[in-house]
């Protein structure tokens, strides 16, 4: 039986391969998810720009009711940061399907390095959101829609760190210890090998 790609790439043979070891790595299942390489992108005001002179420089974007990836072309000459970037954006359709209760032992885990004073994290996204959190889990939690926004992206970061099999990175500045505990916690909750998205 043959699997169709759930990952489609729009007119940009020269990404087709990392693309496809990506959705081969993860063992995706869900509808297809179409990815797009613009150049020079940037984000404010909720909309991403591409070769304009406004708004924060990125390197992606993420459109989940359109099923939408954008990616800087950038990545072009960097697989290894392509992999990493594409993981990150592909879990936050992951996260919108995963269930209440993994959502909840996710944010658990994240207070639990809150309570033991845990710095640094997996990725800039998760790292720029946590510190703008209170620094006592109680505090953090009461500013729900901060709290909300840091687990999303520290599940992502993480789920880059963990699926990307990248050793080192600048951007990887969570303890040892706290790795750990987060790569147990997905390889328990994604057990079953196929990962919905």
């Amino acid at each position: 039986m043959t699997i169709r790609p759930i990952l489609r790439l729009r007119r940009q043979p020269s990404f087709n391969r990392s693309v496809e070891a990506v959705e081969k790595r993860l063992a995706l299942e869900g509808r297809a998810i179409n990815i797009r390489f613009l150049p020079e992108l940037s984000a404010g005001s909720r909309k991403l720009y591409s070769h304009r002179p406004y708004g924060q420089p990125v390197y992606a974007a993420t459109f989940i009711r359109k099923r939408q990836i954008v990616l800087d072309q950038a990545l072009e000459h960097d697989s290894r940061e392509l992999t990493r970037i594409l993981i990150h954006e592909l879990f936050h359709f992951v996260w919108v399907r995963l269930s209440n209760r993994h959502r909840k032992s996710f944010s658990v885990l994240l207070a639990r390095e809150l309570s033991e004073h845990a710095r640094g994290e997996l990725g800039w996204s998760a790292e720029m959101r946590k510190s703008r959190l209170p620094r006592t889990p109680q505090s953090a939690q009461h500013e729900r829609g901060r709290w909300r926004d840091y687990v999303c992206e520290s599940f992502c970061d993480t789920a880059a760190w963990f699926y990307s099999e990248i050793g080192r990175h600048k951007e990887f500045t969570l303890a040892t210890r706290h790795r750990k505990r987060r790569g147990d916690w997905f390889r328990v909750t994604f057990s079953g090998g196929r990962i919905p998205i």
